[in-house]
């Protein structure tokens, strides 16, 4: 009967500390005329957050992709602000004092225009409260963008329009 309680307490625990690793969010992306051309599905980690992409509709070809500061898509997509940095870092993978929370890798969409990838974001979280949350006062959202991320100009990337966005959504 000792063993029983002692497991019994023993997974009510590890639930408990796995519960802020569990938690994840959705992004619809639509493009700038309302159309869906894909989905991000979010999951908390350990390690930060895993991205998982579907991508349908998409322009061939070389696209930038970031986690914007704000969680406004009204076309042509400023409304997201700019690239979600709380930690005040340089742009781009190349920059010393760089990449920023935002910034992640491009994406290279097949002639299809469909593409289904995972990426790892170890600079952002799910979690409520803490300083590298989307879940932040004014939200989050996912941009793709018309052009490739060249990884060092400051703050852009020098990536060209929006052509998609989506709302980080619990």
């Amino acid at each position: 009967m000792h063993f029983s309680r002692f497991f019994a307490v023993l997974g009510i625990a590890c639930a408990a500390s796995f519960s802020a690793y569990a938690q994840t969010a959705k992004a619809s992306l639509k493009d700038a005329s309302g159309k869906d051309v894909g989905t991000v599905n979010l999951t908390q980690t350990p390690h930060g957050v895993l991205l998982k992409l579907s991508l349908k509709g998409i322009p061939a070809g070389e696209h930038a992709f970031h986690v914007h500061a704000v969680g406004k898509c009204e076309p042509p997509f400023a409304s997201a602000g700019g690239h979600f940095n709380p930690g005040a870092k340089k742009h781009g993978m190349a920059a010393a004092d760089g990449p920023h929370a935002g910034d992640m890798p491009n994406l290279y969409v097949p002639a299809s225009g469909e593409l289904v990838v995972e990426i790892a974001n170890p600079a952002i979280s799910l979690v409520k409260g803490q300083p590298n949350s989307v879940f932040d006062a004014d939200g989050s959202a996912i941009i793709v963008h018309a052009g490739v991320d060249d990884y060092k100009t400051d703050p852009t990337g020098n990536a060209g329009d929006r052509i998609a966005c989506a709302v980080i959504a619990e």
